[in-house]
């Protein structure tokens, strides 16, 4: 295993670049906040050490978080690799922004396990939960500051100000 973390589509190796301290503590906070949500029960957050491949379009990437419910289904062609998420977390940042919310976003629409992509902007506090309805069709829901937002796949609120309270230091 490499240490360096990359995406991999299309026969296609592309590096990625480390993420900021805000970005790294937007995506504790998340974590910590999964956790809350799923202890007891049948589902595992993962962090971003965690690879999941998009089976249906050969996308193999590293989001933030990633919540797997009941036995981690595993890539035929990698043991390390899971393909059966729930829910998967991206944190924003500019140079990624459009990528994780358009392309990446169309990939993991097509994993059939996955209920929830959560999205965390560094640049506002502002959370957007885009869910797919038992209609396959997939609802976005956005929270700014004094919102909370719903996850539902997992039963769980996501109060805004505690998630960017928590990754910012004290004044």
């Amino acid at each position: 295993m490499s240490a360096v973390k990359h995406e991999f589509l299309g026969g296609e190796i592309y590096a990625m670049a480390g993420g900021s301290p805000l970005h790294a503590a937007l995506a504790a906070a998340l974590v910590g906040r999964l956790l809350d949500a799923v202890r007891g029960g049948p589902c595992r957050v993962f962090t971003s050490d965690l690879r999941i491949r998009v089976l249906a379009t050969g996308l193999a990437s590293y989001p933030d978080a990633a919540v797997v419910c009941g036995a981690p289904k595993r890539d035929p062609g990698s043991a390390d690799t899971v393909t059966n998420p729930v829910v998967l977390v991206e944190v924003l940042s500019d140079s990624t922004m459009e990528y994780d919310l358009g392309e990446k976003f169309e990939h993991y629409k097509r994993i059939e396990t996955l209920k929830a992509v959560v999205h965390v902007w560094q640049s506002e506090p502002r959370v957007e939960i885009r869910r797919r309805e038992a209609t396959d069709v997939w609802v976005s829901i956005t929270a700014g500051p004094r919102d909370t937002a719903r996850l539902e796949a997992l039963g769980c609120d996501l109060a805004v100000d505690d998630l960017y309270r928590e990754a910012t230091p004290p004044a």
